[in-house]
């Protein structure tokens, strides 16, 4: 048994002495180290990377056709059904849109501004302040906005300050394209 611990003894000892070796053969430099660029570093990084992603094994035209065949079927049945989605809402607005009253404007119909009349002062012609107020699409505030237009009053009914209607008619001079409907109030 004396024999047997002396002989792992001895068998211990040369693994020990190798690993301390090593130390002292890493502090010598053998070869002076390559100097690589940032970006030949990154290249043979992306290499590398490339090297170990497994690569698929080549397809024939049959297989790769048989596959666009099914994706285009399930895209056909996804569009299918958000078609249908698409049709009941319409259906739904449709039943809504018929309670709503007809579009103030459409094709062989004029349309008409109500507005105060800013100035009488041309024969037959009011200038009219149109002022709308609606409501941001984005931010959702009030927004106040204003145009002018000019329109024909044949028998100079209207004067400042007055409320009127006024309808779209053929050009009637170089800036007018309206007409006086009536007067709805009068300037006090």
């Amino acid at each position: 048994m004396a024999e047997e611990t002396e002989n792992n003894e001895t068998e211990e000892t040369p693994d020990v002495e190798p690993e301390a070796a090593a130390p002292e053969a890493a502090a010598v430099p053998s070869e002076p180290q390559e100097v690589v660029a940032p970006k030949e570093r990154r290249r043979r990084a992306r290499a590398g990377k490339a090297a170990k992603t497994p690569t698929r094994k080549p397809r024939t035209p049959e297989e790769r056709h048989a596959d666009r065949v099914a994706e285009r079927r399930k895209k056909a049945q996804l569009r299918r059904v958000e078609r249908s989605r698409a049709r009941e809402k319409a259906r739904e607005s449709d039943s809504v849109a018929e309670t709503t009253p007809p579009r103030e404007h459409g094709p062989g119909r004029q349309k008409t501004r109500q507005g105060v009349v800013v100035s009488d002062k041309a024969d037959k012609t009011i200038t009219v302040r149109i002022d709308v107020a609606r409501r941001h699409r984005r931010y959702e505030k009030i927004v106040r906005t204003s145009s002018t237009l000019h329109a024909h009053d044949e028998t100079n009914n209207a004067h400042i300050g007055d409320t009127v209607i006024v309808r779209e008619s053929r050009p009637l001079s170089r800036l007018k394209r309206w007409r006086l409907v009536e007067v709805v109030e009068r300037a006090e």
